[in-house]
């Protein structure tokens, strides 16, 4: 079995979270979904936590000391 990317975990958990809104849901279920949006949720976690080192190390200078810089996202037109 293939790791989820962040992506499809991230909407899978928000169906799930979706789902466990509805009030008609039975326990079973609402307990099934509730397991298995935790895991999602550490996956998630994981993946951020991966990115962030990533990002960590391409910000290191030839020392290995840690310079912090701004993000500039996309800019809008």
């Amino acid at each position: 079995m293939t790791e989820k990317k962040f992506e499809e975990a991230l909407e899978e958990l928000e169906k799930i979270v979706q789902r466990l809104e509805d009030a008609n849901l039975p326990l079973d279920e609402a307990l099934t979904l509730f397991e298995e949006g935790i895991k999602l949720s550490r996956l998630c976690s994981q993946k951020l936590d991966e990115a962030e080192k990533k990002v960590e190390i391409l910000l290191k200078d030839e020392n290995g000391n840690l310079h912090r810089a701004p993000f500039e996202g996309p800019k809008e037109d």
